[in-house]
């Protein structure tokens, strides 16, 4: 069969524990709420996808346990194949643990188990090369990061986007190098950008065009986007909205852009796409409860 967009990540269940602010050290802090989800960068993005009618997949890992089986159930149920996700008989699915305030910041601990076991000898190629886009974002460990470089010297098909969350950011240029020379589209925040080229997200994206990076939007938080293909180089604003949780906007962000994509839509266009999908994910708590349906957009 094939996909629009098979999202090769680590999976994560969410834990999303509201406070009134971010503790410092030594302080106490209460919780108010609790919110458990199923999340991981990828998966988020290509659940946003799926809701607006892709053909999605995923490639990653999972453990034989309860947090395991409720991530793999929740992607089949949003309609994400998953033939591409081994389960590992031991040890324990990946979890991540956040701290909202009532403003919408975040403060994430991120628990890897299994996704950092993942071996370049567990993947399917031709899974991979069975899409149109192939969408990275991080893991915590090497040997995964490893497995997806080498993926992409046998892939043919797919067309590349990479989301590098702080995680990979902080590898900096040189060891993100042989990922962005075959990444068509790069999404990192601005901060990320800043960390990979050592310069503003203007000059920062001239320098990644350089290295061989296709398009770049960078996201910007309440202030849009900045997106460029060398060629045309637009800032977008963001939709006015305030929000109740900022955890997964950006996840979003990349399911827009990568939907404008598939329909052959302008760059403008797709970083609209962009902050629309991020706007009204940050109208909810957690990384895909505001996550719109096609039939949602269209009612916009």
């Amino acid at each position: 069969m094939r996909l629009d967009v098979i999202g090769f990540g680590a999976l994560n269940l969410d834990k999303l524990y509201r406070v009134n602010r971010i503790a410092m050290a030594g302080e106490e802090i209460f919780v108010k709420s609790l919110t458990i989800s199923p999340g991981g960068s990828a998966a988020n993005t290509v659940v946003g996808l799926a809701r607006l009618g892709a053909r999605t997949g995923y490639i990653g890992k999972l453990a034989d346990d309860p947090e395991g089986e409720y991530l793999l159930d929740d992607l089949r149920r949003e309609e994400v194949d998953t033939s591409g996700i081994s389960v590992a008989s031991k040890g324990r699915s990946g979890v991540c643990i956040g701290f909202v305030n009532d403003s919408g910041e975040r403060v994430l601990y991120i628990d890897p188990g299994v996704n950092d076991t993942l071996k370049f000898s567990e993947l399917q190629p031709s899974y991979a090369d069975s899409s149109e886009f192939l969408h990275l974002t991080s893991f915590v460990g090497e040997l995964p990061f490893d497995a997806q470089k080498r993926l992409l010297t046998s892939l043919k098909k797919p067309r590349v986007c990479l989301d590098p969350g702080e995680i990979y950011a902080s590898k900096g240029l040189g060891a993100l190098r042989p990922i962005l020379r075959k990444t068509t589209l790069f999404l990192p925040n601005e901060k990320e950008m800043i960390m990979i080229t050592k310069k503003d997200y203007r000059n920062g994206s001239k320098k990644l065009l350089d290295v061989g990076v296709e398009m770049i939007a960078v996201k910007l938080g309440s202030r849009g986007c900045y997106v460029t293909d060398g060629k045309e180089s637009h800032l977008i604003p963001a939709f006015p909205v305030k929000p109740k949780d900022t955890t997964g906007a950006g996840d979003a962000f990349c399911a827009g852009f990568i939907y404008g994509l598939l329909n052959y839509r302008d760059l403008y266009t797709c970083g609209k796409l962009g902050n629309l999908l991020a706007s009204r994910c940050i109208r909810k708590y957690g990384a895909r409860s505001g996550l719109p349906s096609r039939l949602d957009l269209l009612k916009i």
